[in-house]
């Protein structure tokens, strides 16, 4: 008979997803018989196929926000006959442990949330003070209640080097120089986004150096890629890449200047030097999780907001930290 597996239902966002390997890792190490599937949005799937621990992905059928009770209850009976014998719910609202119970799945870990009670049967309290970082909550879910963390895991996805070649080829790009990357999105909002045009001087210096520059990102941040290429020392590829390519792009790359968003925890995960760039959020809560990384946070008395724009108009928090300071920490790092 085959070792009944986990089923993770997954977070909705790029950056918590690479960092939720951390308890995938955790679960792996302590039952690496058990298989384990992650439940996520489709967008996510580029990422969970890098992931070793992970036997599949199972698309999560509702959009993001949608309660989509039909689809849920459909998908949930589905899955009964996969077996699972736990599910561990990372994200705290009720719709997103309804699948797991819908399928019947007779061990439902998660988080006190969201008048979640019966749905969850395997609930554990929620400590902020004592779970201060994300993924330390994702990594309390893989163990006893009344068990310590251990040391986190790192994230590590794996690169395609057949894949980086193709891409290479197909966006025509050279590798004469050491290539850093730059990450100028973040979809949570503006207020955690480095000035554009420090973004674009910064290019201009690397250029200097003997760098080539690569601004990386989604549909969404195309304008702005234009913006930090504009001056000709940059190429743009933002929109002309899928998730999977951006995973084997940055896995060539000598290190990447990103703010906090999923592409900087991506960048960690395949082993790239990181220079982060932190003003309306903590890097006590999200920082990137490597032992290879440089931050750069001012902690002015208005940071973190955690607001999606400034709410006080100055945007000191990211306007002071200066390209030329950005510059040195990736002089420091040059391989």
């Amino acid at each position: 008979m085959s070792n009944p597996g986990i089923l993770i239902v997954g977070p909705s966002w790029v950056g918590d997803m690479v960092m939720a390997q951390a308890l995938f890792k955790l679960l792996k190490a302590r039952r690496p018989e058990t298989p384990l599937d992650v439940l996520a949005p489709a967008w996510s799937l580029p990422i969970i196929s890098r992931m070793p621990e992970i036997r599949k992905g199972v698309v999560l059928p509702a959009g993001h926000g949608e309660v989509g009770l039909r689809k849920r209850w459909q998908l949930g009976r589905s899955l009964r006959s996969e077996g699972y014998r736990q599910a561990i719910v990372l994200p705290r609202s009720l719709k997103a442990a309804l699948i797991p119970w819908f399928a019947g799945i007779p061990i439902r870990t998660g988080f006190r949330g969201e008048m979640r009670f019966h749905v969850i049967n395997d609930m554990h309290e929620f400590d902020e003070q004592k779970l201060d970082q994300t993924v330390k909550r994702f990594l309390a879910l893989g163990v006893a209640r009344n068990e310590s963390l251990p040391e986190v895991p790192m994230p590590e996805l794996e690169v395609s080097r057949e894949r980086q070649h193709a891409v290479i080829d197909r966006l025509q790009l050279s590798r004469e120089r050491s290539v850093v990357a730059m990450m100028p999105g973040a979809e949570y909002g503006p207020a955690k986004c480095w000035p554009l045009e420090y973004f674009t001087a910064l290019a201009e210096m690397l250029s200097v150096e003997g760098y080539a520059v690569w601004v990386l990102g989604s549909d969404r941040d195309s304008a702005a890629g234009e913006t930090i290429a504009a001056g000709g020392h940059a190429v743009n590829l933002c929109g002309r890449t899928e998730l999977e390519d951006v995973i084997d792009l940055l896995g060539l790359c000598e290190q990447a200047v990103s703010n906090d968003s999923g592409l900087m925890h991506i960048a960690a995960a395949v082993g790239t030097r990181v220079v982060a760039l932190y003003g309306s959020t903590s890097p006590g809560f999200t920082p990137p999780l490597t032992q290879n990384a440089v931050l750069h946070y001012l902690s002015i008395e208005c940071s973190p907001c955690f607001q999606r724009v400034c709410p006080l108009g100055h945007f000191r928090c990211m306007r002071e930290i200066l390209p030329q300071a950005v510059l040195a920490s990736i002089r420091d790092g040059k391989s």
